[in-house]
């Protein structure tokens, strides 16, 4: 029977020690730990590779950058992916031009959901200032009741907390953890 192939590298002491002992606790040889090690890393990527032509083929860029992930660093990135309805690919991008720019981009759902609430409390500014200035004017404006008054500013404080919230989810969703759904 002819003799299988051989890989060889030079390690420090420290590593070939780390190895025994890590080798030791799988109940195997250092070669079947190394062996099992190189076969699981070329089983990595092949499956990137895969992943990577499937991207390729329908999405076309001028520039690509292949990382490697730990397994629950890639559940972590579908998982706040799909939170921000992005590709994983395009959130990457977005951390790693937020942070070499230092920009803090809010994804488009939670960029209209602000310009709604901003809109929102630009009316109610214009009401409240049409009704400020009936009464600066010594008139009495034909308008809201003074529990309607009272609804209106409950509402602009419940605008405020909820922009508040969706600001402090961005802040918090671009940090370590996981993602909260509410």
């Amino acid at each position: 029977m002819a003799a299988s192939p051989c890989i060889q590298c030079r390690v420090d002491p420290q590593t070939k020690s780390e190895l025994r002992a890590l080798a030791g606790r799988q109940g195997l040889t250092e070669s079947a730990l190394l062996k099992r090690l190189v076969e699981l890393m070329l089983q990595t990527a092949n499956a990137a590779a895969v992943a990577t032509v499937a991207v390729e083929s329908s999405v076309l860029r001028d520039s690509r950058l292949t990382i490697r992930l730990a397994a629950d660093d890639q559940g972590l990135l579908r998982e706040r992916a799909s939170a921000r309805g992005m590709p994983a690919a395009t959130y990457v991008s977005v951390l790693v031009r937020s942070h070499l720019r230092g920009l803090a981009r809010l994804p488009s759902e939670e960029r209209r959901a602000l310009k709604e609430s901003v809109a929102e409390l630009a009316g109610i500014g214009r009401y409240l200032n049409y009704i400020a200035k009936v009464y600066n004017q010594g008139g009495r404006p034909a308008g809201p009741t003074r529990e309607e008054l009272f609804a209106i500013l409950k509402a602009c404080k419940a605008l405020h907390g909820h922009v508040r919230e969706v600001l402090k989810a961005n802040a918090l969703s671009w940090q370590v953890g996981h993602e909260t759904h509410g």
